[in-house]
C-alpha cells in the first residue's frame, strides 16, 4: 500500500514565501488542481491571475484523454513578457506542455508543488501528496 503525504495550506505558503516572484508579470492556473495554488501565488506576487482549463487525468489520476486536452477557449487580453504557469503535480509535463502551446508566450517559467517544472516546491517528496483543497 502506497503511504501519502498530506500536504497543509501553511506548509505551501511557506515555500511560496521564500521564492523571487518579482519578475513575474500574470499567473497563469491549470484548472482544476492548481487554481488554489495559482491563486496563493498570484496574491503574494500581486499579480494578475488566469486560469486554463485542461484535462488529462480524473481526480483518481487515471487518464481522461491520450493527450491533455483544452477544455474550454484561452486567450489574453495584451501581451505578457514573462508568465508563471501553475500546476499541482506533474509527472510527464505532458499538460504543461499542453499549456505553454496555447498560451504561446516568449518567457514561460512552469511551478508544480511536486514532479517536473523550472520550480518544484516539494522536491523530496516521493510519495503521492494530499493537497487540503482537493476532495479525496
Amino acid at each position: 500500500m502506497n503511504s501519502k503525504i498530506t500536504l497543509s495550506i501553511p506548509e505551501i505558503a511557506k515555500k511560496i514565501k521564500v521564492l523571487d516572484l518579482s519578475s513575474y508579470d500574470l499567473v497563469v492556473g491549470i484548472a482544476n488542481g492548481a487554481i488554489v495554488l495559482a491563486s496563493l501565488l498570484a496574491y503574494e506576487a500581486e499579480l494578475e491571475l488566469r486560469i486554463i482549463q485542461i484535462s488529462f487525468r480524473d481526480n483518481d489520476n487515471r487518464k481522461k484523454f491520450d493527450e491533455p486536452k483544452l477544455l474550454q477557449g484561452f486567450s489574453l487580453d495584451k501581451k505578457y513578457n514573462n508568465i508563471l504557469l501553475v500546476d499541482d503535480v506533474s509527472v510527464t509535463k505532458k499538460t504543461l506542455d499542453k499549456a505553454k502551446e496555447v498560451i504561446a508566450c516568449q518567457k514561460i517559467t512552469t511551478l508544480v508543488i511536486k514532479g517536473e517544472a523550472d520550480i518544484v516546491l516539494f522536491e523530496k517528496i516521493p510519495e503521492c501528496i494530499i493537497l487540503p483543497w482537493r476532495d479525496y
